[in-house]
């Protein structure tokens, strides 16, 4: 049984076990329980089980969190998971291994109509939404082709649990593409490390160590990593959209196998550039965008790109080196939309994690394209912007989502708005 706070006191469950009905799903890999009037965050468990929940934050707000540490009721979409660090108290990686692929998609769909409906002002239900596969991971494991681990204090490669600084020390990762991290487990690597693990395309693996240098470097507050090629080649081969792409092993590319095609693909029938026309590709990566948009404008039109990453603009632009209807420019989104050419087409944008903002969609609405393509890895911060682009006259118009991630709460949509 829970406690109740004395007047003037903090409340703290913190240690205590909680037996909870559980609700919806939420955005970040939980599902929604209420207890005693406050609201109760609780991982591994699935919508309608009845369980006993152990308390593992709480900051004495209106809600604290909780691991479903004992199912009293199962749902019939339970599974058992099929990593064994992947349960309470384990892997941080995993939000979804004890629930079916099909019910994995529908508690996403549920997460994706939820945010759209609440922060974009949409008219949505999970009815609405379809959380579509990818090829190439039919049971929904052996998709990851590229991991991110840390490294114990004496030097075995692991991962996070969730929302903690400790490292679990792994064999394996049933996410990971087959032989992904062969040479890599069972291995010593430098202590409290990280390391960026790539199996590309072509089947060679890389393994960058990253290292923070203990003092700050000249003129940064924050240390920045050092990289250090400990495995394979400095550059990673990729193919997608009909062309060959070399990026560096520790720069970015979809991690799903089947990701980078399929977008492609899909942003195409979108963007529908039209000949001799403008595109913007904003936070372009190495350009996998600009190369469909410069086949849909032609040699008479124009695709811009804009990426922060020196490197990926350098990758990007060796390997579109045949298109010269594309630049890439290095700089911040922010700074370099003012001095982009004007009238504009298209507007493709596939931004971090947190949208892209006010400032970013007034300046993208203010040139006026007739249709903005957004690719989005965070549903809340997809939610945010459809209301501040339909401030400025434009509505969603076509919504895709995929199952980019799966066994764990990321899912990728893909917008299009039009005035």
């Amino acid at each position: 049984m829970s406690s109740t706070a004395a007047p003037g006191e903090s409340l703290d469950w913190t240690g205590e076990t909680l037996e909870l009905e559980l609700g919806a799903p939420g955005h970040g890999g939980f599902c929604v329980a209420r207890h005693e009037g406050r609201v109760v965050f609780v991982r591994h468990g699935l919508p309608g089980e009845r369980v006993r929940a152990l308390v593992t934050e709480d900051r004495g707000g209106s809600f604290c969190r909780a691991d479903a540490v004992a199912v009293l009721t199962a749902s019939p979409d339970r599974v058992v998971p099929r990593c064994p660090v992947a349960g309470p108290g384990g892997c941080g990686g995993c939000d979804f291994q004890h629930a079916a692929l099909p019910a994995q998609r529908q508690m996403k769909a549920m997460v994706v109509a939820e945010q759209l409906r609440r922060l974009g002002g949409l008219d949505l239900t999970a009815e609405d939404v379809v959380v579509e596969e990818l090829p190439g991971a039919p049971d929904g494991l052996g998709w990851r082709s590229r991991v991110r681990m840390a490294v114990t204090a004496d030097g075995q490669p692991g991962f996070h649990p969730h929302r903690s600084n400790d490292v679990i020390p792994v064999l394996g990762c049933p996410q990971a593409v087959p032989h992904a991290l062969d040479d890599v487990v069972g291995q010593q690597w430098t202590p409290g490390a990280d390391l960026q693990v790539v199996r590309d395309g072509a089947g060679e693996q890389h393994v960058v160590e990253l290292t923070t240098p203990q003092r700050p470097q000249r003129g940064r507050r924050k240390p920045r990593p050092v990289a250090q090629l400990r495995r394979g080649s400095a550059t990673a081969t990729e193919q997608a959209a009909g062309r060959t792409w070399a990026v560096s092993a520790d720069g970015f590319w979809q991690a799903h196998v089947g990701a980078a095609e399929v977008y492609a693909q899909v942003v195409a029938e979108l963007a529908d550039a039209p000949t001799g026309g403008t595109a913007w590709d904003l936070y372009s990566g190495v350009g996998l965008f600009s190369a469909v948009l410069a086949e849909q404008v032609g040699a008479a039109g124009t695709v811009v790109a804009v990426e922060s990453s020196r490197q990926a603009v350098a990758d990007g632009t060796a390997a579109l080196a045949d298109l010269p209807q594309v630049r890439m420019v290095a700089g911040q989104v922010e700074q370099q939309l003012r001095t982009l050419p004007v009238p504009v087409d298209v507007v493709v944008l596939d931004p971090p994690r947190s949208g892209a903002g006010r400032s970013v969609v007034e300046a993208i609405t203010a040139a006026e394209p007739t249709r903005i393509v957004y690719v989005a890895c965070d549903p809340a911060a997809l939610g945010r912007d459809v209301a501040l682009l339909g401030a400025q006259g434009y509505r969603l118009s076509v919504l895709r989502a995929f199952d980019a991630f799966p066994m764990t709460h990321h899912v990728e949509c893909i917008a299009l708005f039009q005035r």
